[in-house]
This record gives C-alpha cells, structure tokens and sequence, in this order.
C-alpha cells in the first residue's frame, strides 16, 4: 500500500501497472488518457464503465461478438472482425513505406501486433482448442509475461520476419479462424479444452471450455485493432 499527499504526478506514465483498489480523493485529474482493464472505476459518484461501454457499442457494431454465445453470432462476429482489419490494411497499404515497423510510445508496431495475433491465435485455436503441439509458428510473439518461455513451444525470439511475410501467415491464421468456425456446432461450445502452456494463477483442474477460447480470440483481434489504429491515427498526424 502506497500513499501519496500533495504530490506533483504530472505527466506520470504507468505501464503494466496494477492499480487496483485505488482510491483518489480532491485530486485533479484533466488531460488523462487511460487503457486497459478498467471494470468498477466511479468518477463523482457515477460508474463510468456501463457508460463507455454503450459508446463503444455504438461506434463499432463488431464488438457485438465480444457477447457471443452461439456458433453463428461466433461466425458473423469473425466476419465482422476480418471487414474490420481488411480495411484497416488497407489504410496502411496507403501510408509510407515503413509504416508497419513505427512503435508508437514504446507499443507494439503495426506488424508486431499481427505476429502477436498470431500467437493468439496458436495459443486459443491451436494449443488450446485442437490440442496440437505443433501449433505455434516461429515468428509468433507472445507477450511479456510468456515471453522468455515462449521458445520451448518452438517461437523464434530472434525472428525478423519481412512484412510479406508476416502478412502471409496472420492470413493463414485468419482462415484458420474461419475454416474452423465454419465446423462449430452448439454442443461443441461447452467442450473442455486444453489450458494454455503458460497458463499462470489457475487451478490445476482447470480446463478453458471451447466458447472460452474462442472468447479470448475474440477480444485479442478487437482490443489489438483498436490499439493498432490509435496508433496509426498518431503517426498520421505527426
């Protein structure tokens, strides 16, 4: 427990921070930008999250699959999510050359957050879901946490793979999603699954079910195209 009185914050940057439990009083909180897991944050007596929840609803439709509970609102939702990053692709075919190699704020550059979508992607549909242990591909990139670890699944911490190639397996991986998608029946939603390798903070017993894992899939692409676009909205503009 850490308690600050009268002290200057300004400007202060916090990164993988745990901030939990968190309580400000007579503060002046003005120009702040805040991501991440945000759930229970009550600013003046109002819960924000129910709020910015609605928006979010309302300026992207796709993020009805963020919900889904059935094998077809999984497969408009999936289509819905490629429309999303076909276009966003799209943009970036049209900003200079090297725009997918800028890192923004020490964030992920436009092609690292598509090989980490490939790891996500290996990690729920591949390991988890078919239980294959041949399912990572080299240049996967996994996040901080796993990512020492991550070469004993076979990825490549030394990978540096050109733009044609990584866009040639996140598309791979894309179809993948599809073409499995497609086979989803109801029953199949409730099946246990195998638990990720660096599954961290979990029972032993643990067993992700088949909605789990798709569910994850799910925010990995919407949450890391919002990121990616925020992003490109300020390499536009600088």
């Amino acid at each position: 427990m850490v308690r600050f009185d009268d002290e200057d914050l300004s400007g202060a940057t916090f990164r993988e921070t745990d901030l939990r439990g968190i309580r400000m009083r007579g503060v002046r909180l003005s120009d702040a930008d805040l991501d991440g897991q945000i759930d229970g944050l009550v600013v003046n007596g109002v819960e924000v999250l129910p709020l910015i929840e609605a928006e979010l609803d309302r300026r992207h439709p796709e993020r009805a699959v963020l919900r889904a509970h059935n094998p077809e609102q999984f497969r408009t939702g999936w289509a819905g999510l490629e429309h999303m990053w076909a276009t966003t692709h799209e943009r970036v075919e049209r900003m200079p050359p090297g725009t997918v190699d800028i890192s923004v704020d020490e964030e992920w550059s436009f092609a690292d957050t598509l090989r980490h979508l490939v790891f996500a992607t290996d990690t729920w549909l591949g390991w988890a879901i078919q239980d294959r242990r041949d399912a990572y591909h080299p240049i996967g990139l996994a996040f901080v946490p796993w990512r020492d670890q991550s070469p004993t699944v076979g990825i490549d911490l030394e990978a540096a793979p050109t733009w044609t190639e990584t866009l040639e397996v996140r598309l791979g991986r894309v179809a993948m999603v599809r073409d499995f998608l497609a086979t989803v029946e109801p029953d199949d939603l409730g099946r246990p699954c195998t638990p990720p390798p660096f599954a961290e903070g979990r029972d032993g017993e643990w067993r992700p079910t088949l909605r789990e894992c798709l569910g994850v899939i799910m925010n990995e692409e919407w949450h890391h195209h919002r990121f990616a676009v925020r992003d490109l909205n300020i390499i536009d503009t600088s």
